[in-house]
Parts: C-alpha cells; structure tokens; sequence
C-alpha cells in the first residue's frame, strides 16, 4: 500500500492540468493529415525538453514515460548526444554521404559491433538502410528471400514491424491493413505467439509453451502441411505495439533450435527492445540465441533518425544496390549514435534499466493488490506493460477477465492531467505502456507510480 496510502494523503494538494486546444493544436488538426495518431491522445504542443521531462508551449512540465516510443535512450538532449552533433558542425562533416564510408561512420561501425555479442560480431555484416525501422525491414525481408530463394515468411500474431507495405504484411493489428484488401499478405503466414496471460492455446504455462513450439516445429517438417518452406520467421522478442508481451525464454531457445535445424533464416526485430531497454544490450540476449538477422533503428541514432540491418556472413549473397536509401548516410545520426552507444557500455544502463524496471514493477504490483482491474503486470526492465481488465466481466478459459479498454483510455487521459505522458496498446488498446528513458533515477521511478496511482484511483472512480 505504499504507493497507493503516500498519494491519497497528497492527493487534495494536486494540481490538474487542463488541456483547452491551443492555436498550434488547432492548426495541426486542420492542416495535417488524418493519420496523425499521437496528438489525438496527447494533445500537447511541446517547446523545450531535457532528461525525463519536456515543457509544453503553456509552460507545464510532463514526464515522459513515451520517450520517442522507445527512441530516447538516453532521455532529450542528453550531453553526450548533443556535443556529439555539435562536434560534427564545429569540423564541417559532411553531412550527406549517401553509402561512402567515413570515419564516423566507420566509427559508428565498430561501436555497434563492439555491444553484440561475440559470436555474431565476428561474421556480422551491416547493411544502412532508410532512417526509418520499417525500411529496415524491408530490407531484412529482401535480404532473406535473396538467400533462401524462397519467398514465404512467418510472423506472429500481435506483431508490429512498421508500417510500408510489406511491413504491414507482418502486421497482426488488423485496422491499418483493413483499407488495403488484396494488397497484404503475399507469402506470409500467421503464428499464434506465446503470450501467456491470453494463451492462444488455452493453457498457459509451460504447457502453452510446448504446444506452441511442437505446433512450429510440425509447421516447418510436414510434407502435408499446406506451408512451404518459408525464407525466415520475424518475431519480435519483447511485443511492443502488441501489448508489452515478453517471449518466454524456452520459447525463444526452442524457436533458434527450430528455424535453426529448418534451415529457416531467423529475424528477430529489436526496433524497440534493443540497446539496454529490456535490461541486457539486446533482449533476443535474455535466451542466449544467435539470430541470423537483428533489425535495428530508434535508440541506435541518439535520437536522430538511422536504422540498420546487421545479419550473420551466410545471408549475404544479394548485388550491389539490392537494397539503398538516400538519407542512409546520416553521419550526424551516426555521430549521436557512437555516443549512446559508449555512454550506454561505460555506465552500464543495462544494469540500470533492470534494476528501475524491477522498482516500477513492484510499486505496480503493490497496486495491483487494491485493484483488480490491473489484470497482468509483464515486460522485462524498462519495458513495460499493464493490461487492464474488466473484473465485472465473464472471464475466458485461463480464468481472466476481458480487456477494460474504456479504462485505459481513462487511466491514460488522467495521467496527462498529472503531468505524466503514456501510451496505450495491446489488443484493443487495453495494455498501459511504459517506455521511460533508460537513464531515469530511482526518485523519479517512486513519483511515476505516485502519479500513475493518483490517475488510476481516479480513473477507476470516474468508471465505476
């Protein structure tokens, strides 16, 4: 109850934001395009930031618990980000390289080769792609089908690998793939994903772990399956758009041996997991497996925009131009990029993340004790997720109540009120996300979840 008791006492003391649209609002809803999505939920019109915290043109101060969806490594503007980008300026980089090598990009290089582990940097490639972590993946996807020769792809349900055309084809959210029809879903096939409080099985466990692998295994060595061999498998370690839902260890150990012994190309999609967030370097490290492919992008550019495709030496058979980008050489980018890269080695953020990610679970959990709608409390270091229930609801076969998605849209629109700044997903928007930066304290971990508790009391009052 501590959580909980500490800010009841202070809660009549609180001031709530209010949030009436401002011109800079009000011009953006009318001049940009319908697809915007995040200032529909966050209607917040942002002048300066620093650290965990950024100041709106109103002049009041929010946590930032969404840090650029994971983006924000370091939190904004972090010192070494921005003497990295000021250096670049000072000796007159070149600042549009194109794929010709540079020494910053040579550095960048070997810093990024330098936090993988040994058994892939000693025959990693690296391919620099699009600044953005969608074009990573499609790279990775031409990549392996140059390989293989095969065409076909297995992804998994509640998957979120972006948004261009054959990213959407990996897609489990079906909303951003329901206008485009017939265009979707050449080549890939769905595979249930070991998400253990909604077991897609119905077991759970261990048990709804080895179902899940023998259904695998089964798919890629019957004859009669319907499924050809496909070119790889895609899965993310850690499900961030899906809902925050970490992959069971044996699960992912199973998964390596599975592909592995196929002859099935394994992409593992670390846009969001990877660099410290999950508490190790990269997540797919947690079951100590060897992807052949890691797609990369977010964090790896200090908050610049630079994503990548590093795959193991075997996969590299595709010519010259098979996959470019104008804006692949963004040396400032690459520049940040190095920086975060050694602040995050040197002061071990890593350990940190596991250690604050342990602290904010364990204020939920004391919260959790008092409410009955924080049906699951998962993710692994700062990554982290709440999926909020329905206790008046008619539970399924594990003996859990249905998604509460009228709270969570609640429980999020009373943390902005309290100045602290969250994102939604999960199937039907019902799981709270928490992707604060990596270099947030332990003081600022306890007024999170004082926050969050303040909102939640209230959001639960206000739906009861």
């Amino acid at each position: 109850m501590q959580v909980a008791t500490a800010s009841r006492a202070i809660a009549a003391e609180e001031v709530l934001y209010q949030f009436d649209e401002s011109p800079l609002l009000e011009r953006q809803k009318r001049q940009e395009s319908n697809a915007r999505s995040y200032p529909r939920r966050i209607p917040l019109a942002l002048k300066r930031a620093r650290g965990i915290y950024v100041e709106d043109v109103e002049g009041r101060t929010f946590i930032d618990c969404l840090a650029g969806a994971g983006t924000l490594a370091l939190g904004h503007n972090h010192p070494v980000v921005i003497d990295a980008i000021r250096q670049v300026l000072s000796d007159e980089l070149p600042l549009h390289t194109l794929d010709l090598t540079t020494p910053v990009k040579d550095q960048f290089v070997q810093d990024l080769f330098a936090v993988l582990p040994e058994a892939l940097a000693r025959e990693a490639k690296i391919q620099f792609c699009g600044p953005t972590g969608t074009d990573a993946v499609e790279a990775a996807l031409k990549l392996v089908r140059t390989a293989t020769g095969r065409s076909g792809i297995l992804s998994f349900q509640g998957g979120y690998h972006g948004m261009s055309l054959g990213a959407l084809n990996l897609m489990g959210n079906h909303g951003p793939k329901k206008p485009l029809g017939a265009v979707l879903g050449n080549g890939v096939q769905f595979l249930p994903y070991p998400y253990d409080y909604r077991c897609p099985f119905g077991l759970g466990g261990e048990q709804g772990v080895q179902v899940n692998l023998n259904y695998l295994e089964n798919l890629l060595n019957d004859p009669e399956g319907g499924v050809l061999l496909p070119a790889a498998v895609i899965v993310e370690v850690v499900q961030g758009e899906g809902g925050v839902i970490p992959a069971d260890i044996a699960w992912l150990q199973g998964l390596r041996r599975i592909t592995d012994q196929a002859g099935v190309a394994l992409i593992v999609d670390e846009i969001q997991s990877g660099f410290a967030r999950t508490g190790k370097m990269f997540a797919f490290e947690h079951a100590g497996i060897i992807p052949d492919v890691v797609v990369l992008s977010k964090a790896i550019g200090g908050s610049l925009p630079l994503a990548v495709v590093v795959y193991r030496e075997w996969l590299d058979t595709w010519a010259p131009g098979a996959h470019a980008g104008t804006f692949r050489g963004n040396q400032m980018a690459m520049a940040a990029g190095s920086a975060v890269l050694r602040y995050l080695r040197e002061h071990d953020i890593a350990g940190h993340a596991l250690a604050m990610g342990e602290r904010l679970s364990n204020h939920l959990r004391t919260l959790q004790r008092d409410y009955p709608q924080m049906g699951d409390i998962r993710g692994r270091g700062l990554m982290l997720g709440v999926e909020l229930v329905d206790p008046r609801g008619a539970a399924d076969k594990l003996g859990h109540p249905p998604v509460f998605t009228a709270l969570a849209s609640r429980v999020q629109a009373e943390c902005l009120k309290r100045g602290l700044i969250l994102e939604l997903g999960g199937r039907h928007g019902s799981v709270v996300r928490f992707l604060p930066p990596l270099i947030i304290s332990a003081e600022q971990v306890d007024e999170v979840a004082n926050r969050f508790s303040r909102a939640f009391a209230a959001a639960v009052d206000a739906l009861a």
